[in-house]
């Protein structure tokens, strides 16, 4: 008797079932400014929110959050801002300050308890937080039915109260108002204004101390040495140039001039830490793990660099490299410049586990701009390549077993 080729119900639902799992899925972007955008009231936190290019293109890429946003009569007269000539890093700190990686909702912060709930923040994820203080404490007053949002610092001045919710994106994002700007404990306003520039010629000091030519050439042709000497007058910057000998001593796997121009600038940001910090103050670091100048071009927790104190000297570790400071090139608040005798290659790119491709390096996630009326949008991946060979396996024994079975 001839094959016939009616489908049985439960064999078309496993056939459905298995191209449902290798489709491609569609992947969203959270355009922030956007949302806020259309809030008159909280344009000039909007506006500050824009300029952070590094925080709107990390939360362009995350979901399931909560933004704390300050309406301009609360902001217009906030102390902080009006006393202190804040640099935008300092800034950007203070507002990724703002965002709680957890998704709330009006119901969820009203139902909390009197002893209230420790949320952990953007800005706790830095590495630049001390202890847990880049945590918030949120409590709920049942009395008043007043939700606080402060430091777990004890005695700690900054505070806020809830004010309304503005919009909500379920399970993705809740934008909040609050009547006042939050200032994580211990974050050192006087230290984050901004300096004036001693405007140092980074690639000049480089080819003068005669052992640094290499990472000068690289520097310069790549354009990073501008981003650096631009943020000179920041809170400052803290460089880590390897000696030539570290180049010749890069095994033959690491192509590292055979590199994409855009993946060779986040190798030579990983290098560069966007905070003054003197040898000193290396050597007795509460905060060992720091993010680099790469790590806000690529999103929070990658390309950081990992600082002990090994056999009395500073040892500087990426995950795979482990470099030691060998000299001191130039240190005047606020630029720092140390030799290391190893090419600090992350572990992202050069690592056994290296990014998926090269194209996440190149092209940072989408940045939309706050006119567009697409809030969401959505970008249909048509790359087979992204569908694992394990998926594609089981779907060919699906295949064939289910001719079999017909």
């Amino acid at each position: 008797m001839s094959k016939s080729f009616i489908l049985h119900p439960q064999i078309t639902l496993t056939f459905i079932f298995y191209l449902l799992i290798l489709s491609p899925k569609p992947s969203s972007s959270l355009n922030i400014t956007a949302l806020l955008s259309t809030y008159p009231d909280l344009s000039q936190f909007t506006a500050l929110l824009s300029a952070a290019t590094s925080l709107t293109a990390d939360l362009s890429h995350r979901n399931s959050l909560s933004l704390l946003a300050v309406p301009n009569s609360f902001l217009s007269t906030d102390p902080n801002l009006s006393h202190h000539q804040l640099s935008s890093s300092a800034l950007t700190d203070i507002l990724r300050y703002h965002v709680l990686l957890q998704f709330f909702s009006w119901s969820d912060l009203h139902s909390l308890p009197p002893s209230g709930k420790l949320v952990t923040t953007l800005f706790q994820t830095t590495g630049r937080a001390t202890n847990n203080f880049g945590s918030v404490n949120i409590t709920h007053d049942p009395h008043s039915n007043l939700v606080s949002i402060h430091s777990p610092a004890p005695y700690s001045s900054s505070n806020a109260t809830l004010i309304s919710q503005i919009k909500t994106l379920p399970y993705n994002v809740t934008i909040f108002t609050v009547n006042s700007l939050l200032i994580p404990y211990g974050f050192d306003l006087m230290a984050s204004e901004t300096r004036p520039s001693i405007r140092l010629n980074i690639s000049k000091t480089l080819l003068d101390a005669h052992n640094f030519n290499i990472i000068s050439s690289m520097l310069s042709a790549s354009g990073v040495v501008n981003e650096i000497e631009a943020g000179e007058g920041g809170s400052g910057i803290t460089l880590f140039v390897p000696v030539d000998k570290a180049f010749a001593e890069l095994p033959s796997s690491v192509a590292l001039q055979s590199l994409a121009a855009a993946e060779k600038i986040v190798v030579l940001k990983a290098h560069v830490l966007r905070a003054y910090y003197p040898l000193g103050s290396l050597q007795s670091t509460a905060n060992p793990l720091q993010p680099t100048l790469a790590t806000e071009s690529m999103g929070a927790g990658s390309f950081t660099l990992n600082i002990s104190t090994f056999n009395g000297s500073v040892a500087i570790n990426t995950g795979i490299v482990q470099g030691v400071i060998t000299q001191t090139v130039f240190d005047q608040n606020p630029i720092a410049i140390f030799g290391v005798n190893k090419v600090l290659l992350p572990r992202e790119i050069f690592g056994k586990n290296p990014m998926e491709s090269p194209v996440d390096i190149a092209a940072p996630p989408p940045y939309y701009d706050a006119s567009s009326p697409s809030v969401l949008g959505q970008d249909l991946s048509s790359n087979v390549a992204s569908v694992y060979c394990s998926e594609f396996f089981v779907f060919v024994l699906c295949c064939i077993n289910l001719y079999l079975i017909i």
